[in-house]
């Protein structure tokens, strides 16, 4: 592992868990095809290490105005799913838009903890967390991306038919990665806490 990856992690850094709402696990159960079928598993595994290191813990959760939508905080289907209920004293914010930055003061509230750095998590890889990860980087936040710890459907592709989760899910990350910030593995973050202790 080289130096940067395995730099001691502090309260300039926080974990930002995006929609893991009960409406994910609804459209897994009802069949649609996804990558990272341990995705929740480990999201769980770096929620626990943060709060066992004592780190910040973001919550971002989707509250669409659309009277349609099912990730809606009024609905059981817009409800933290288990691997990622919060916890007393971690922020929760309730967004409307794909980013968790745009009209939520998420930005302020990190800048006026020093936090600087973010491990980004959860759900849908394309869409919120995509949009949350690009914004926070051209805001100056230094961003990492967990590979194992989103979920990522098929998409509906233009032209017709389906892209497969696992495309899109390295489409993606591949764009992230090349002008955005680090991808990498839920083992890799986690490794960093065994080294700090």
């Amino acid at each position: 592992m080289d130096q940067d990856k395995s730099r001691q992690m502090d309260q300039g850094w926080a974990l930002l868990i995006v929609d893991m709402q009960e409406e994910m696990a609804n459209v897994t159960a009802a069949g649609r095809p996804r990558a990272n079928p341990q995705a929740e598993e480990n999201i769980a595994q770096l929620l626990a290490g943060f709060r066992r290191a004592g780190l910040p813990v973001y919550h971002v959760m989707h509250d669409d105005p659309r009277p349609e939508s099912k990730f809606r905080r009024d609905l059981p289907s817009g409800q933290p799913m288990a691997c990622a209920k919060p916890s007393q004293g971690e922020t929760v914010i309730w967004k409307t838009g794909s980013s968790g930055f745009v009209g939520t003061g998420l930005a302020e509230d990190l800048q006026a903890k020093s936090i600087t750095n973010l491990v980004i998590v959860g759900g849908v890889a394309a869409f919120c967390v995509n949009s949350t990860a690009r914004s926070a980087a051209n805001l100056g936040f230094q961003i990492e991306v967990v590979e194992d710890a989103l979920i990522a459907f098929a998409m509906p592709a233009r032209k017709g038919g389906d892209l497969d989760p696992e495309v899109v899910l390295e489409v993606t990350l591949s764009g992230l990665q090349a002008g955005f910030g680090q991808v990498l593995p839920t083992s890799e973050v986690l490794d960093r806490f065994t080294v700090a202790a």
